[in-house]
């Protein structure tokens, strides 16, 4: 529509900026990319040296940079919008925010999300199955969400077989009353198995710890050594399989629209912006919007009460935690402007 007649992809990252060949993207390369898991242009972690980058930018000529990724990525995107625009050229950077774990503020959701979420019913399909064929069946599932926990609270709602969801925003203990241990032994007794899921960084601070192990081992030592209880417990870790996959339809649909947006965006003049549906309308976000926090999910909302109330666990947190987090959520709500008759109505 634009008459463009040269796009070139960059392999690995951002450091394939200035260490890698591009890749021609011709209508004919691309044609069918939307069938098939990973990427064509390879990714990488690190290799953000901004002045670099831009110097590749300025030297190949490059008047637009569409930059898809993640919180981390479109932090990375902020960067270089900032210093193309200290250099004082004439260059648009756009944002599109792809990652599973939808963890970028602002937006409705990330693109790949509910692909994440649908894949991740065969994970808990299968936990489920094996916890159901042996006596005190346990099924542990771990899925993606380093910092936010929105694929395995949404997997969770959506399969009806989980029995407990753990996630970053909700703290939880073990051992003792009202702890994961009493509630799985009460699950036990009541039903023969149980599911539960996890996230990647739920209840964990050393990030090189693997949490689905770590939390398989305890609950076998636990039954082991201190109940003296046979379980039977399997645990599934389908990352790289969730990874893997092709995007669905839903995706697939949603990926086209921010495709068409950012463009339309970027031929329009705006630049320094991420583009993404919010509250169902697809709007131009600044980069300063979309990386001053990170999108987690809210232990506060009726989405989380609701996940409760699907698997009927407890909250495993104390009263005074639960009222602490109350708090410091009144405390980020702007307040409401009410007349004096509406806040003094006697």
């Amino acid at each position: 529509m634009y008459g463009v007649t040269r796009v070139m992809g960059i392999d690995g990252g951002y450091r394939g900026f200035y260490s890698k060949n591009t890749i021609p993207l011709t209508p004919k390369v691309v044609n069918d990319i939307h069938k098939r898991g990973g990427t064509i242009l390879g990714s990488s972690r690190g290799g953000h040296v901004t002045k670099k980058i831009v110097d590749s930018i300025q030297d190949r000529g490059i008047n637009q940079v569409y930059i898809i990724g993640g919180d981390g990525t479109q932090k990375g995107a902020s960067v270089l919008f900032e210093e193309i625009t200290r250099r004082g050229l004439n260059v648009a950077v756009v944002g599109i925010p792809k990652t599973i774990d939808n963890d970028i503020p602002v937006i409705d959701k990330s693109f790949g999300f509910d692909s994440a979420v649908e894949e991740a019913q065969r994970a808990i399909n299968a936990a489920h199955v094996e916890a159901t064929s042996f006596e005190n069946g346990i099924g542990v599932v771990k899925l993606m969400g380093r910092n936010s926990g929105f694929i395995a609270m949404y997997a969770s709602l959506a399969s009806r077989d989980v029995d407990c969801c753990l996630i970053p925003e909700s703290d939880y203990y073990l051992e003792g009353r009202g702890g994961v241990f009493e509630y799985i032994e009460q699950r036990l007794k009541e039903n023969g198995h149980m599911v539960i899921v996890v996230a990647e960084g739920a209840g964990q601070d050393d990030e090189q710890v693997d949490v689905g192990l770590w939390i398989s081992k305890k609950i076998k030592e636990h039954f082991s050594k201190e109940k003296k209880m046979m379980i039977n417990l399997k645990y599934i870790d389908p990352t790289y399989m969730i990874r893997a996959i092709a995007s669905n339809a839903s995706d697939n649909v949603y990926c086209t629209l921010l495709a068409q947006s950012a463009v339309h965006g970027a031929m329009a003049g705006y630049t320094g912006f991420t583009v993404g549906p919010v509250n169902n309308t697809h709007a131009y976000i600044p980069f300063d919007r979309i990386t001053e926090k990170q999108n987690k999910v809210d232990i506060t909302d009726m989405m989380w009460a609701q996940l409760l109330s699907s698997t009927n666990q407890p909250s495993f947190l104390s009263t005074t935690r639960s009222a602490d987090i109350i708090e410091a959520n009144k405390d980020e709500e702007p307040p409401t402007q009410l007349s004096d008759e509406e806040t003094n109505p006697c």
